[in-house]
């Protein structure tokens, strides 16, 4: 399915989404909270809200503050939780419009008080606990003093605490020392909140990698981001065919040309080819979302077969060598997909690249590639 006059496009499968967060929710006794921040993981924000709310989710996930508004701004009204957040943004008409707020450290609960007076009524937050992560979330030593206080906040009618969480380092490698560790101090964490009064709702730890291994970790909510769009944060096979990919990214050749054996190849010459060949124009590249550090080592299906990027890829366009492959301008050129016809996915364009799947598909969320929505979902 082609947009009109597209020379290349972004098909998102939402009923792969919804059907992910299904999977995910018949997993476990706990709330689903599908994670929609970096404009849904590069599938767009609000359909794949929408879609992860048809499969089952209760709650949604985001960084920003804008990007909570805009789920509201677009009619959403299911709990939404902003967890990166700075004193001096609009928290006051977050509250306004039911955003549930992390709060890490005292001068975030001093502004959610703050928003709180200007909204005439109760912020609802989620106080954070960094047990190992060592990004946000308020340490050990410090996590009395703010529990304490956001309790006398909640006594004074300022907030209302939903939840405690933290975050984890190392759940995408089973097995690794770390995760128990979190988990203990989590739950340390919680057992001193409840003795300073403070009795969340909700208590949420587990992201896709804890939600996939370590049921032990799911308590009230889970936050799964990456696997709500079928991909895995783990290298395990099985857990992988659990899960549907729904980003497939393809473009169609521009043009293509014979060149003699032993010519250069885009910018630095650094792909040369070995005999008289056909070169196919691909017009896509970094300002699209395709990785550089795929140069000469990026999958690409074309008319059925397979073909790596030939030299660097440039801002606005790679090259494919193709032999003597009959190749017309027009033909379809598929970067990665599900891998069902045979092409490649966004774990083996990360691998040529030397980075993870999550980046891939957030980077294409460029406004110049259009987006094509599918399925009943959709």
């Amino acid at each position: 399915m082609w947009q009109a006059d597209a020379q290349s496009q972004v098909v998102v499968d939402l009923d792969a989404i919804r059907a992910n967060v299904r999977t995910l929710r018949s997993s476990t006794p706990a709330q689903v909270m599908a994670v929609v921040k970096a404009d849904g993981y590069g599938h767009g924000m609000v359909p794949a809200a929408r879609a992860a709310l048809s499969g089952g989710a209760t709650w949604l996930g985001v960084c920003t503050l804008d990007e909570a508004l805009g789920l509201r701004d677009a009619g959403l009204t299911a709990p939404v939780l902003a967890w990166l957040w700075l004193p001096g943004q609009p928290a006051g008409r977050a509250i306004g419009c039911d955003v549930d707020l992390s709060v890490a450290g005292l001068s975030q609960l001093a502004a959610v008080i703050a928003g709180a007076r200007e909204a005439g009524r109760a912020a609802r937050i989620h106080l954070k606990i960094d047990t190992g992560l060592s990004r946000g979330g308020a340490v050990a030593p410090e996590w009395p003093q703010l529990a304490e206080a956001a309790g006398k906040a909640q006594a004074d009618g300022y907030v209302e605490v939903i939840g405690v969480w933290s975050h984890f380092a190392c759940a995408d490698a089973p097995g690794h020392e770390t995760v128990d560790r979190q988990l203990a101090g989590f739950t340390d964490a919680l057992d001193v909140a409840k003795r300073l009064g403070v009795e969340p709702q909700l208590r949420h730890l587990a992201n896709s990698a804890a939600t996939l291994t370590r049921p032990d970790t799911h308590f009230d909510l889970v936050r799964p981001g990456i696997a709500t769009y079928g991909l895995s944060p783990l290298d395990d096979p099985a857990v992988r065919a659990t899960l549907r990919p729904a980003m497939t990214a393809h473009a169609r050749v521009l043009l293509s040309k014979r060149v003699p054996a032993g010519q250069g190849v885009s910018y630095g010459h650094t792909y040369v080819t070995q005999r008289e060949s056909t070169v196919a124009l691909v017009p896509l590249g970094y300002g699209d979302g395709v990785p550089r550090h795929a140069s000469s080592a990026g999958p690409v299906q074309l008319n059925g077969a397979r073909y790596t990027v030939a030299g660097r890829v440039c801002m606005d366009q790679f090259v494919i060598d193709v032999g003597d492959a009959e190749v017309a301008e027009g033909d379809e050129v598929v970067l990665f997909g599900p891998g069902d016809g045979g092409e490649p996915t966004a774990d083996d364009w990360a691998q040529a690249a030397g980075t993870i799947n999550y980046e891939i598909v957030t980077r294409f969320g460029s406004t110049r590639v259009p987006r094509v929505y599918r399925g009943d979902a959709a």
